[in-house]
């Protein structure tokens, strides 16, 4: 090569390199303003609903709804609380959409691991270090187990996963009701003659250590196992045989079939997975949070998780802010409703802020479909031939 088509090369390559920064710098700046519009019309609408309903003033709502996550030690804490085991769900939910599939279930799954792991936190002997490690194990194991049920029925008899996995919420709901209503299950062991359907609570020595001092910052060490898990998964994905197959599998089953992947054994391990992940979130609310098992126990945080990943794009570090973002409502929302703003509001307001999460990321990709719908009809047109005229072809 000479001299010339060298220096011409190294001109292109820097004129592509800075494309690319400008192009790159112009996505950005898109989505901050396509995330600033959506949170503005969010909180404007969420005043108007306040000024409607109630009494109380937009700014004091805001402002209980900062103090409750964010102002003190103590409010940052309770949002972490609230943000791990979201985060852990979502990771699931990523790893079976990265091979795409669809798993609705993971507020059943999180229940039936929370069950399983009540039920050895509450009869296993030994240290309670192994006790506690067994706790967590049950717990993905259950939720693992109630996937797989939706696994079988999708690599077996071709049921849609998605119908399953949602039907299947609502008969572990009941399993949790039945559990904790039977003496000879998980009820609670009282004296008293009305017993409340719930379990008993489990022992202090048997609850993950907190990290700091009441009434400051304090935090459960579950946040340690929900960081570990975010490692691993971002390294499975992005550098192992694995996440190459099953990102794959995600994009063209056909095309991975071929490439001799196993669609049964990849997609059904990605949804048990997925159901891990879930089962263990409930074990760790279990020793983190809320210790004792009862109907309502999930609190949605199974479908959080789900709208994390959504909101993610199947990116398992992009689940981190999301989920401390779902964290910060819950733990907001909550001392909203303390305040004497009824819960309905408290439930819509979050709504209205988790869609204005969920907008940009699906108005950018209805609007590269459409550009690329676009570009291909153009293709179409300059590559289709030119009808010949009568004169011509005489």
């Amino acid at each position: 090569m000479s001299a010339a088509d060298r220096v011409g090369s190294e001109r292109l390559g820097t004129a592509s390199a800075a494309a690319a920064v400008g192009d790159r710098a112009r996505r950005i700046a898109v989505n901050v303003a396509l995330y600033t519009l959506a949170f503005a019309t969010a909180l404007a609408l969420s005043a108007l609903l306040v000024v409607v309903a109630t009494d109380a003033s937009p700014g004091t709502v805001f402002s209980a709804m900062y103090e409750g996550s964010l102002k003190t030690g103590a409010a940052r804490g309770l949002t972490l609380d609230e943000a791990t085991p979201v985060l852990i769900v979502g990771l699931g939910a990523v790893i079976a959409s990265r091979a795409g599939i669809i798993n609705i279930g993971p507020e059943g799954q999180l229940l039936i691991g929370a069950t399983t792991a009540t039920a050895v936190a509450l009869h296993a002997e030994g240290p309670a270090w192994l006790v506690i490690g067994l706790t967590l194990v049950a717990g993905a194991a259950g939720g693992a187990l109630w996937a797989g049920i939706a696994a079988l029925l999708r690599f077996t008899r071709g049921v849609d996963v998605v119908i399953s996995t949602l039907l299947l919420n609502f008969i572990a709901a009941e399993v949790v009701s039945y559990a904790v209503g039977r003496p000879w299950l998980l009820q609670e062991t009282t004296s008293n003659l009305q017993k409340l359907p719930q379990s008993d609570r489990i022992p202090e020595e048997l609850q993950l250590p907190r990290l700091g001092s009441f009434p400051g910052f304090n935090v459960s060490s579950a946040v340690f196992i929900a960081a570990a898990l975010v490692v691993v998964v971002a390294f499975m994905m992005a550098r192992s045989r694995w996440g190459f197959r099953l990102k794959m599998l995600g994009y063209n089953p056909t095309a991975a079939r071929k490439a001799g992947v196993s669609v049964a054994l990849m997609g059904g391990g990605a949804l048990l997975l997925s159901g891990a992940f879930a089962g263990l979130s409930g074990g760790v609310m279990l020793t983190g949070t809320v210790f004792r098992l009862q109907p309502g126990f999930s609190q949605g945080i199974g479908f959080n998780g789900l709208l994390a990943a959504l909101i993610a794009r199947r990116n398992p570090i992009a689940v981190v802010p999301v989920a401390f973002f779902f964290g910060a409502l819950r733990a907001g929302g909550g001392f909203l409703a303390s305040t004497g703003v009824p819960r309905f509001l408290v439930d819509i307001v979050q709504a209205l802020l988790v869609l204005a999460a969920l907008f940009p990321p699906l108005f950018l990709d209805l609007a590269r479909r459409r550009r690329e719908l676009r570009n291909a009809r153009a293709a179409a047109r300059r590559t289709a031939p030119v009808p010949e005229t009568v004169g011509a072809a005489a």
